[in-house]
């Protein structure tokens, strides 16, 4: 995906932070306009096109969850959580209410960089094409197929559906609850266990060493990810 053109912007009252991010993401080909509050952050998304968001949820005069949760009432733009905070229950909320991914400061740029190609590419419809493949693993939406190195792999309709739900949303960090909530319905969001026994299942039939995944990784205590 040619990154040349595509705009970012960073919502963070550190201007260090916000230098750091300028000078590294300019470097590598992106457009960034920065600002310090959460109003001139929903000042920028709704005035100006926006490609993608990192947001920092201390801010000076409203929370970054009331920011996401604002931006989320009108636009679908990709978010990244950049923030100080690292209790597993911040990115609970913050993935729940729609941000796309989190990262703790101090952070490596290149873990960065990598998070935001994965959410951009998720951006541009990703879930609209009739094969998904990632590496030796291929996703056929049109026929519900799975096949590994080629070879068709027998999954159940709820394994199906899960690994579905991965893929559509690939690179981004999906909750407990959100895909407890996609399959099963409502009632089941609270279940974590039947869901991990699940994912047991899926991995022992698409991973070639389940105790080692590639694809299907898991974010401790938050859910997990397809790469």
């Amino acid at each position: 995906m040619d990154k040349k053109g595509q705009r970012i912007l960073i919502i963070d009252d550190e201007t260090q932070i916000r230098r750091l991010l300028r000078v590294s993401l300019t470097s590598h080909g992106y457009e960034v306009r920065e600002v310090g509050t959460g109003q001139a952050g929903l000042n920028e998304v709704a005035l100006l096109s926006t490609d993608l968001v990192i947001l920092d949820l201390g801010l000076p005069d409203m929370s970054g969850i009331e920011v996401l949760c604002k931006i989320r009432e009108w636009s679908k733009v990709p978010i990244i959580i950049l923030s100080v905070k690292e209790q597993e229950t911040d990115k609970i909320t913050a993935l729940d209410n729609g941000a796309d991914d989190y990262v703790t400061k101090p952070f490596g740029m290149g873990e960065l960089l990598a998070r935001m190609r994965a959410a951009l590419r998720h951006s541009v419809g990703v879930e609209e094409e009739p094969t998904l493949r990632f590496d030796d693993l291929s996703i056929d939406l049109s026929y519900r197929q799975v096949k590994l190195m080629d070879v068709e792999v027998k999954l159940t309709p709820i394994e199906y559906e899960l690994v579905k739900c991965l893929a559509t949303n690939a690179g981004k960090v999906l909750t407990h609850k959100f895909l407890l909530r996609s399959v099963w319905g409502q009632i089941f969001e609270n279940n974590i266990q039947y869901l991990r026994v699940y994912m047991g299942q899926i991995r022992r039939k698409i991973e070639l060493d389940p105790s080692r995944p590639r694809h299907i990784i898991t974010e401790p205590g938050v859910g997990y990810r397809l790469l």
